[in-house]
């Protein structure tokens, strides 16, 4: 008999479970692509349900291989935590369990109207509600997507109207369905996705009011806020029936706690999109420089929480994703190392990959991509290595502020997610950025993370084991080899590069 603990990796291209042991060993796992919908340009949609089956199917299939692995004929599974694709928004009725319209995908730019609107009447102050919510006005957050779809689909302002609407991001939406739907299931979220809303104060953890106010949101309407470690309901039907459900982190935050990042750490997941994590420990740290304050994570009820300072970039590997998909240059996004090192540079050329406009530090919805630079002589190698450049570009940006706001310059900076596997981007970030990279063996810090907050509460994990330098050894080290002269010049090229890119888009 194998005790094991299970984490739903929900994401915006697929959907993961993974089962671990006491040891946080990978057991088994199973991984399903899930679809997106682009009903215009801009626009990114998913069908909730979907979402919901890929997770259920995962677990079912993950179970049976665990038992075939190992041999044996029972899998206790003794709790699941979950992450998920954050800011990502469903409404669904409370009476009928069914969804009100596709999800509206994170990186969607259906609500700059709702954005430019909201923005008028606040004076035009793009961070009217960071004092309270860490945040500054942008597509990016939830409470614009959920004011959209109250605007623009009839179904939404019926059932908001009729006291039957819920609002939720995915964990929401997985918590409610798995533990009952419209039969008895739950409607919560954690802090750290609740952080994305656009709509909860920090200090209290709770919904603001006054802010929901400004964009016309009952909170009624929007789940009840919880910690990342508590029980939460257990499985209502299925493989998995009866098993608790007892953590619950937004994807960003599941990594930084999977990196095992303490106060001052900082973590850079080369997902989808790209995301930097400092943890600043009990210390909410404003942002001056484009970031986002938000929750890092609350091992338990009524714990402390900690919090994280945030950068994200819209496109990461999804750049890379273009490449093969787009513009047809590659058959797989495993080529690019060997074509990036069989050139010696770009050939001049930059990209700056802006394709839904730039996050932090620019908050620049008006940006759209540029490769610049070429010429009769520029080649796929040189735009597959200005490519890889452009993430480990991105990122410095964002750790510049994060640095100008902390206080302190990071030393190092460990790495995850699918395109962290690729040694040429990990040995130019660190040549960019003029600090040591550490890549763990296992790159898939999210799913690990919502096992060490399911953990926590099931007794098989705990922080002091979690967080001790000697647990889950295991890693490759990069070195900076770029002089300070090479390293400015190149990032300067890229800065002017960037400026081209903004207000192309009306």
């Amino acid at each position: 008999m194998l005790e094991l603990v299970g984490a739903i990796d929900q994401g915006t291209q697929s959907t993961r479970f993974v089962l671990y042991d006491e040891h946080a060993r990978v057991i088994a796992s199973h991984q399903i692509e899930v679809k997106s919908i682009v009903p215009h340009p801009g626009w990114a949609e998913q069908d909730p349900w979907e979402l919901f089956q890929s997770v259920e199917s995962c677990m079912a299939i993950c179970v049976e291989e665990a038992k075939k692995k190992h041999g044996v004929s029972n899998v206790v599974v003794k709790g699941i935590g979950i992450t998920n694709q954050r800011e990502t928004t469903i409404a669904w009725d409370s009476v009928t369990g069914e969804a009100l319209h596709n999800a509206l995908v994170w990186h969607d730019l259906r609500t700059t109207g709702v954005v430019k609107r909201i923005l008028e009447e606040n004076g035009g102050n793009r961070d009217a509600f960071r004092k309270s919510t860490g945040l500054p006005l942008s597509t990016y957050f939830s409470a614009v997507k959920i004011r959209w779809l109250i605007d623009n689909v009839p179904a939404v302002a019926k059932a908001v109207e009729a006291k039957t609407c819920k609002f939720g991001t995915v964990d929401s939406w997985l918590l409610y369905n798995l533990t009952g739907g419209a039969k008895g299931g739950v409607h919560v979220s954690d802090i750290t996705n609740a952080s994305r809303y656009l709509l909860m104060n920090l200090e209290t953890l709770q919904w603001d009011e006054e802010v929901a106010a400004k964009f016309d949101i009952d909170v009624g309407t929007l789940p009840a806020i919880v910690s990342n470690s508590e029980l939460y309901g257990k499985v209502a039907s299925g493989s998995l029936e009866g098993t608790p459900i007892c953590g619950c982190i937004g994807d960003q935050q599941a990594a930084t706690l999977g990196q095992r990042c303490r106060p001052g750490e900082a973590k850079n997941t080369y997902g989808t999109g790209l995301f930097l994590l400092m943890n600043t420990g009990k210390n909410l740290v404003p942002s001056k420089h484009g970031l986002l304050t938000t929750a890092c994570f609350q091992l338990g009820k009524g714990k402390e929480p900690q919090y994280a300072l945030e950068g994200a970039v819209a496109t990461g590997g999804v750049s890379v994703s273009w490449l093969r998909d787009g513009i047809n240059i590659i058959d797989d996004p495993k080529e690019t190392k060997a074509l990036a090192e069989s050139v010696e540079d770009t050939g001049g050329v930059v990209f700056v990959p802006a394709f839904s406009g730039l996050l932090a530090p620019y908050w620049r919805e008006d940006a759209r991509g540029l490769l610049i630079g070429l010429t009769q002589y520029t080649t796929r190698a040189h735009i597959a290595r200005a490519t890889l450049e452009a993430l480990a570009f991105q990122s410095r940006g964002v750790l510049d502020a994060m640095a100008e706001d902390y206080g302190e310059k990071l030393t190092a900076l460990r790495v995850d997610g699918g395109a962290s596997s690729n040694d040429f981007l990990l040995q130019f970030q660190s040549d960019i950025l003029g600090i040591p990279i550490t890549r763990p063996d296992n790159v898939e810090s999210t799913a690990i993370g919502a096992a060490f907050a399911a953990g926590i509460f099931l007794g098989m994990f705990t922080e002091e084991k979690i967080f001790h330098p000697d647990f889950m050894q295991g890693q490759k080290d990069f070195s900076p080899a770029m002089g300070e002269d090479e390293r400015r010049a190149k990032y300067d090229k890229y800065l002017d590069a960037v400026t081209r890119s903004f207000a192309w888009a009306d």
